[in-house]
């Protein structure tokens, strides 16, 4: 049986605070979680030892206990005594064990009800070989994570929208401005608690669509418009279509071809942040004409000739 190094599984060392451990122990969940990584042992497995890990450094008095283990452990281990795996007197420690005391029942804090831990587990915390943790105390039910996609549209204007999980049809409002990997939290939305703890939280993650018009940098948006060769070279008016509507531009004669235009405000809204958007930049395309008669071409040699080309 081997010895399981806690700290070690959720990227933490030992004086890592309480909010440390929740947070490492969140991230973790969220990334192995069944949901995310379906068919999945190897992330499922990582899963169970995530949990195992919050199980124990989460309470207090396990946790204590966990950190006594492991100065011990370390001791027995190059002093080659004992019976068990490493060399270590597992024994001591077992529930009921009149050497040392024994780390008896515990009351189950911080965990899932009926998780499935690890032998080592059980034998130092639930007793000899049960593998299973019981509850005895009130504590929050299990986080869930879902991604829901957008289009850049769609989060551009918000609004309510509705989401599956765990077969349940949740409504919840997008706020204007979400971006691409962003994360919500909604409270009381997971797992249901333990001897009348709370529920757990659904963290949702916005997906964003790709769209072939816009490019989104934070809460600006460039986009391309192609312009043609002659209001390039005289000069004039062109309507573009932005996300709030469409917006008339002036070109000026002669633009090169990748000019940029600026529309302020035509741009994201700010996320949460009413009344506040981004810029929208335009960049400005020639468009060669295609297809010339014979009338055109020649017009287009005498001009070619007034220039000297």
């Amino acid at each position: 049986m081997d010895y399981k190094d806690y700290y070690k599984i959720l990227g933490l060392d030992k004086s890592a605070t309480k909010d440390q451990i929740k947070k490492a122990y969140r991230k973790l969940a969220r990334e192995y979680h069944p949901d995310v990584n379906p068919n999945n042992p190897e992330a499922e497995r990582k899963f169970k030892e995530v949990n195992e890990a919050h199980e124990v450094l989460s309470d207090d008095e396990k946790r204590q206990k966990y950190d006594q283990l492991g100065a011990d452990w370390q001791r027995y281990q190059q002093a080659g005594a004992g019976r068990g795996a490493g060399g270590f007197d597992w024994s001591q420690y077992a529930q009921g064990s009149p050497a040392g005391g024994g780390f008896g029942g515990f009351s189950d804090a911080g965990g899932f009800e009926g998780a499935d831990f690890s032998d080592f587990f059980s034998n130092i915390f639930g007793g000899m070989g049960s593998g299973r943790a019981s509850s005895t105390r009130a504590g929050a039910g299990q986080d869930y994570q879902a991604d829901l996609e957008l289009t850049l549209e769609e989060a551009y204007r918000g609004g309510p929208r509705t989401i599956t999980v765990n077969g349940k049809n949740l409504r919840l409002t997008v706020q204007p401005g979400v971006e691409d990997g962003q994360t919500i939290r909604l409270r009381d939305q997971g797992g249901p608690g333990r001897s009348g703890g709370p529920h757990g939280s659904l963290y949702i993650t916005f997906r964003i669509l790709p769209d072939p018009r816009y490019t989104r940098t934070d809460n600006d948006l460039t986009m391309d418009v192609p312009v043609s060769i002659y209001k390039a070279l005289l000069g004039g008016e062109q309507v573009v279509e932005t996300l709030s509507g469409p917006v008339k531009i002036k070109i000026k004669p002669e633009t090169q071809n990748g000019t940029r235009l600026r529309l302020r405000g035509k741009g994201f809204p700010v996320y949460k942040q009413a009344d506040q958007f981004g810029d929208l930049y335009l960049r400005l395309n020639l468009a060669l004409p295609q297809n010339l008669t014979t009338q055109e071409k020649e017009l287009i040699k005498q001009l070619a000739a007034l220039r000297g080309e």
